[in-house]
């Protein structure tokens, strides 16, 4: 039986113990003065010299109250369906490498592999759009955004947004969306701090202007058990709980109506080799122990990071499988199934389209858990089923229903293969497959037409960014 609860109610008091003591006397860095003010103003004491908040017991507990009283105000006691993942897809990764399948070879992103990738994705789900999914390393990292963004806009039909890491790219990137035509054509992403404790001023200056824009704010959470927290699950939770909850109190001292989120990844490191995993099994038991934790003492939910950051190092049938059972696992602690994944190996650091291939097919069989019913008479196949009687003389597979009715109730992958792992040679011939999808996609691929003077306005955009922000 999967354990639904983690903690006994005798343990919340003293865990919310080891988040006030904390919060109060170690503190958070927050390298910008607004926040710092805005903290100071609500209560906190503040060590302006220092760049740190101090945060007041009571201020906490108060704090803590008016969220249970919010969350209390939209709980449902009706039972919930299963929804099945999102399809893969090619979003806002921006992962920090390239791996070529056809060429055996992993390499940092660029240009000239971002552009692969949009041909890719247009081909393979223009609909649902093609986003940043890769750091370019081939332009000075400030603009890295903007010139994203620019072959977005050139290559991909349905263009998405690309991620603003620094507040000095917002406009350039809202002026580029007017240009093309889409309103907000950029993603604030996530808010990542270093931890423990340290809003560093790209990632506070970020948290100042998206809080005051209303944008829901809290921070993507991925300590490490052991180096960046304690090694023991409760003294984890004690400080991963402080960071999401000061986070939460500066977004509400900006802007006392923005909305709260956030997620959490938890890790732990090898002490062996000194390889940090987000998938092992004492690394995702941390990020369910602390969810639990600040579910039940404050009522706000927040989810546990998806199946994407797996162990595996190079794309396959394997890191298919490691993706689909975290995020199996997390969907079985938490009651909601997050992405599979989204191409990603490496714990998130190197994107393969083959991967997304597979990773896709999985997301399009979970599908076959969401599936309403209808036990009419054509489902029920009774004429079918008195046909075949005992399956003396004929099987179902032989019959009229099974033919009209296979297609939309079986899982019916076209590169995965349902027969299971059956040796190297075997796993080759899938990835060889999935190779030649990548090809053929890429190679369907024809270049949206007339945005010419719209292109040209935008690289204008990034020319004048350019002398503004590159030192």
């Amino acid at each position: 039986m999967f354990q639904i609860r983690m903690f006994k109610d005798a343990d919340i008091e003293p865990l919310a113990e080891g988040v006030l003591e904390t919060l109060e006397r170690a503190g958070i860095l927050f390298q910008n003065e607004e926040i710092l003010n805005a903290l100071e103003a609500a209560g906190a004491k503040v060590d302006h010299a220092a760049q740190k908040a101090y945060f007041p017991r009571r201020m906490v507990l108060d704090f803590v109250d008016g969220l249970r009283k919010e969350t209390a105000a939209v709980k449902t006691d009706e039972q919930p369906r299963f929804q099945a993942p999102a399809h893969s897809v090619l979003s806002t990764q921006v992962a920090q490498f390239y791996h070529d399948y056809a060429k055996k070879e992993r390499h940092p992103g660029n240009s000239r592999d971002f552009i692969s990738l949009i041909k890719f994705g247009d081909a393979l789900h223009r609909e649902e759009g093609m986003g940043h999914a890769l750091l370019l390393t081939d332009v000075p990292p400030i603009m890295e955004p903007l010139e994203a963004a620019l072959l977005l806009a050139e290559y991909a039909h349905n263009p998405g947004p690309a991620f603003a890491w620094n507040v000095s790219q917002v406009d350039h990137l809202r002026e580029m969306g007017r240009i093309i035509g889409i309103d907000e054509w950029f993603t604030w992403g996530s808010i990542c701090i270093a931890h423990p404790f340290r809003f560093d001023k790209d990632v506070a200056d970020k948290f100042a202007r998206r809080v005051k824009e209303g944008v829901p704010t809290g921070i993507t959470a991925m300590p490490i058990a052991g180096v960046s927290t304690p090694v023991t699950i409760e003294g984890f939770v004690a400080v991963s709980s402080a960071e999401h909850f000061a986070a939460w109190i500066a977004a509400r001292a900006l802007n006392p109506k923005v909305g709260l989120g956030g997620n959490m990844w938890g890790a732990t490191m090898d002490m062996k080799s000194g390889q940090v995993s987000y998938s092992a099994y004492d690394s995702m038991i941390y990020a369910f122990a602390c969810v639990e934790f600040i579910r039940r003492w404050s009522g706000l939910s927040i989810p546990v990071g998806g199946g994407e950051y797996c162990d595996a190092r190079e794309p396959g049938l394997y890191a298919a499988l490691e993706k689909a059972y975290k995020a199996l696992t997390i969907a079985a602690f938490s009651g909601v199934h997050p992405q599979v994944g989204e191409g990603m190996v490496e714990d998130g650091k190197t994107i393969s389209p083959v991967q997304l291939l597979l990773d896709r097919e999985l997301s399009i069989g979970l599908r076959q858990y969401e599936k309403s019913f209808d036990p009419g008479a054509d489902n029920i196949g009774m004429e079918s089923i008195l046909e075949v009687g005992q399956g003396i003389k004929s099987t179902f597979l032989q019959s009229d229903h099974t033919l009209e009715h296979y297609r939309e109730c079986l899982w019916l992958p076209q590169i995965f293969d349902r027969s299971g792992w059956n040796g190297f040679e075997f796993e080759t011939q899938v990835l060889d497959r999935a190779q030649e999808k990548v090809d053929a996609l890429i190679a369907s691929y024809r270049k949206p037409e007339g945005r010419e003077d719209k292109i040209a306005a935008m690289r204008e955009v990034v020319d004048r960014a350019r002398k503004r922000l590159v030192k």
